[in-house]
């Protein structure tokens, strides 16, 4: 059974369209051997908490100035031990977006794809069924097994649009 605390940081809306579903979460039952040398600390649960409270992407510099915020005694090296661990245990999805800055996102179930915005840095996702047709077909064509298929666009946003003219 999960720790209380961890149940309410990972409860999320169920009507919020990029919620996960926290049930893969059990993997951090400390009862689990794998997990047994990974115990579940605060500073571990509030960066999972700021991850989840992103809604969105996040990346290691700006997730540890609000983890450092709330808990001054969290290191940069805890933060990034922490998302190690959370890629290992398929919660969190890392994604080097635009210019090779690694973003970090809860791990969502639907496949989606992403906008970067060249000059403001925003992450726009996005989902479109002709990636899947696509990666059907590959694999149809080639006889490959794609266990992942990532897409992102770079571009301008509405308002770099604009300013750009």
């Amino acid at each position: 059974m999960l720790e209380p605390e961890v149940s309410s940081i990972l409860s999320l809306d169920k009507t919020d369209k990029s919620s996960y579903n926290w049930r893969v979460v059990m993997r951090l039952n400390r009862k689990r051997p794998n997990m047994q040398e990974h115990p579940l600390t605060a500073q571990r649960q509030l960066v999972l908490k700021l991850i989840r409270d992103a809604r969105g992407h996040i990346d290691a510099k700006e997730l540890y100035r609000r983890a450092s915020s709330k808990n001054e005694s969290i290191s940069p090296a805890t933060v990034y031990r922490s998302l190690s661990l959370f890629k290992q245990l398929g919660l969190v999805d890392e994604r080097r977006l635009g210019k090779m800055r690694c973003y970090y996102e809860i791990k969502q179930t639907p496949e989606h794809q992403h906008l970067v915005c060249q000059g403001c840095g925003k992450v726009i996702e996005f989902e479109s069924p002709l990636i899947r047709k696509l990666v059907d077909k590959v694999q149809r064509e080639h006889g490959f097994n794609v266990t992942k298929a990532e897409l992102y666009l770079e571009g301008y946003c509405e308002q770099c649009k604009e300013k750009t003219g």
